[in-house]
């Protein structure tokens, strides 16, 4: 008899078919297909969310009122803020407003990127936090605990070794260092099998600074498109 899930979790596909699809939508900016059933955190968490200049038809839809200058970066980007409450102000009725022209960061916005890498929700957004936690990947091919060993050990270095960094390079926001570790986790892809049998990756033979070079590396290869 097959037992129904525990209500507290959201199965999801494969670990590594839903890597390789998160990495492709991030190269293509096709975004990301999530199932997300009846949760509207990432609407209603207090996000700012950054719209480039090559958005057109997410900038016709958004006032220009709701819209400001986004802090370091050039000219015609811009952020989209929140309400008292911290909703975005596009978010009626319960659902986005301007869905179909939607800006691409909630297109590619992916909670699942949490429990992948290891990185924790903000504490002041508990709806996110809560819905995230409840993910739980498929591992039923071979390549899927290679691959998760190697996303959460890549999170690991992004986490503990920011200094070995150059000054910039390292965002500063939990989803985008999440998202970053995606990016640079093949850097990662060392099997090795602990004394419980469980795969697990382990950085070797290299220094933190090398390793962390090797991460700059992957990353712009990834940008590029040359990886």
């Amino acid at each position: 008899m097959k037992h129904a899930e525990e209500p507290h979790q959201l199965p999801t596909d494969g670990f590594s078919a839903w890597l390789a699809r998160t990495r492709d939508g991030q190269k293509t900016k096709a975004g990301a297909d999530v199932p997300c059933g009846d949760c509207r955190g990432c609407c209603t968490s207090a996000y700012f969310i950054h719209i480039g200049p090559d958005e057109t038809a997410a900038l016709a839809r958004i006032p220009k009122a709701l819209r400001f200058k986004a802090p370091g970066l050039t000219k015609g980007h811009v952020l989209l803020g929140y309400d008292d409450k911290g909703h975005c102000p596009l978010f009626k009725d319960n659902a986005c407003s301007i869905y179909a022209d939607r800006p691409q960061t909630c297109r590619d916005y992916d909670c699942r990127v949490f429990p992948a890498t290891g990185f924790t929700v903000e504490a002041d957004k508990p709806l996110i936090a809560g819905q995230a936690v409840r993910w739980k990947f498929g591992f039923t091919q071979s390549a899927d605990k290679r691959d998760f060993a190697a996303v959460q050990a890549a999170g690991a270095f992004l986490r503990d070794h920011a200094r070995d960094f150059p000054e910039g390079f390292l965002p500063a926001h939990p989803t985008q260092l999440a998202v970053l570790a995606l990016k640079v986790y093949g850097v990662f892809l060392e099997p090795a099998v602990n004394e419980k049998g469980t795969a697990c990756v382990e950085i070797r033979g290299e220094t933190a600074a090398e390793k962390a070079k090797a991460v700059v590396a992957a990353f712009e290869a990834f940008r590029s498109g040359v990886e």
